[in-house]
């Protein structure tokens, strides 16, 4: 019986068997064609696989018809593909349609792979800000008045401390807990503790965010290698299984988000554990896209960590360090470690790493001192538009 014929009537259990970083942080010369392509290399040799085992690319954000560009700049010639861009959450849907098509039997091995020079563009003058990502369409009504991001987001968290008293010292408990844990992380961009009060009294950005309240800018990039069962006996280590996915999109305009205290991943985090048969309170460690501190908290209430209105007070008291109750962002996150743009994958790549136990000195361990079972990887996307929600276990 062919792969194809068994697996009409019996899907497929899906694996990461790859991950790997490019150069991150401050890269200079590369461009974001190379460091696709470093990523790519690394988490290939990180699977043990022959490059002509990949039959499935998914890749966005870069080249003018992607992932045509990329692959072919990576020699790959796909028969299944995904360009799908959601902002942020982009990668936990890819890697959710991935995992759909590798276990139906339409691909057999999909590569995911990113890569970006977002600060070195900046620097060079290769690239300017932007008020808007356009003035077309739903968008045309808020785009006159300056809505910016930022801005939006902003607007979300003071909604949150108007409805349930969240203070500013909470959400700034985010960026010092994030910087705990890159405090431990060799590649991280930014590794010098912090305290709230010098959170607080940072710039303005966009109230209340103060600088330190927003993610950095870096380059690089990474890949994610998801692989059928069928390849697991030939992978070098010892695979991560996806056992359960969910996706979401909720609204355009602001004008259409009928509550800023509630973030997509409230459904695509109820799918994911329902699908995997699990529930948060197993879970043990949680990577949680970042670009904002109140994106970390509001998400830990969304995904069922924390009741909702509770998480100003969940993320105090070392909750979220490496080695707290729940650890959160253990690289350190798109607030302290990296945060070339669309931060997804990266989480994937953490998650991954984690569950593997070649984390480092920022390995998590179970009260037993054993390794973690189960992780979390929630993406967001434009200003809480969508979400991605994986779940992930040894």
């Amino acid at each position: 019986m062919s792969v194809s014929q068994r697996t009409a009537r019996t899907p497929r259990k899906v694996a990461v068997v790859g991950i790997a970083l490019s150069d991150c942080g401050r890269v200079e010369g590369p461009t974001p064609y190379a460091l696709h392509a470093q990523a790519a290399r690394r988490a290939l040799a990180d699977s043990g696989l022959d490059r002509g085992a990949i039959d499935g690319f998914a890749s966005a954000g870069l080249g003018a018809l992607a992932p045509v560009d990329v692959a072919g700049y990576l020699g790959l010639r796909p028969t299944w593909v995904d360009s799908t861009s959601v902002g942020g959450a982009t990668w936990e849907v890819m890697a959710a349609h991935a995992a759909d098509a590798i276990a139906a039997g339409h691909a057999n091995a999909v590569l995911l792979v990113y890569g970006s020079t977002a600060r070195a563009d900046i620097r060079a003058g290769r690239r300017t800000s932007n008020l808007s990502f356009g003035g077309g369409g739903p968008l045309q009504f808020e785009v006159p008045y300056g809505h910016t991001l930022i801005a939006k987001y902003a607007m979300a968290a003071r909604r949150h401390m108007h409805e349930y008293g969240t203070t500013l010292e909470q959400l700034a408990e985010v960026a010092v807990q994030a910087r705990a844990n890159a405090s431990r992380n060799p590649g991280a961009m930014f590794r010098e503790p912090i305290t709230v009060d010098e959170v607080l009294s940072g710039p303005v950005i966009a109230d209340p965010f103060t600088k330190l309240h927003c993610c950095i800018r870096s380059d690089g990039g990474c890949a994610v290698l998801l692989a059928a069962e069928d390849h697991v006996p030939d992978t070098a280590k010892a695979p991560v299984w996806i056992l359960g996915t969910g996706e979401h999109v909720s609204h355009t305009a602001m004008s259409d988000w009928e509550d800023f205290t509630v973030s997509p991943a409230a459904l695509s985090g109820r799918l994911a554990f329902e699908r995997a048969g699990v529930r948060p309170r197993d879970i043990d460690i949680a990577e949680i896209y970042d670009a904002f501190t109140y994106m970390t908290l509001v998400t830990l209430e969304d995904l069922g960590f924390c009741a909702k209105g509770e998480g100003g007070a969940f993320v105090e008291k070392g909750r979220l360090r490496w080695d707290g109750e729940l650890p959160v962002n253990t690289d350190g996150g798109g607030l302290s470690a990296c945060h070339p743009g669309m931060r997804g994958l990266f989480l994937l790549v953490e998650a991954v790493r984690q569950l593997r136990g070649e984390a480092g000195d920022r390995q998590v361990r179970r009260a037993d001192g054993s390794l973690p079972e189960l992780a979390v990887a929630s993406g967001t996307g434009g200003w809480f538009c969508s979400s991605g929600t994986v779940v992930l276990g040894r």
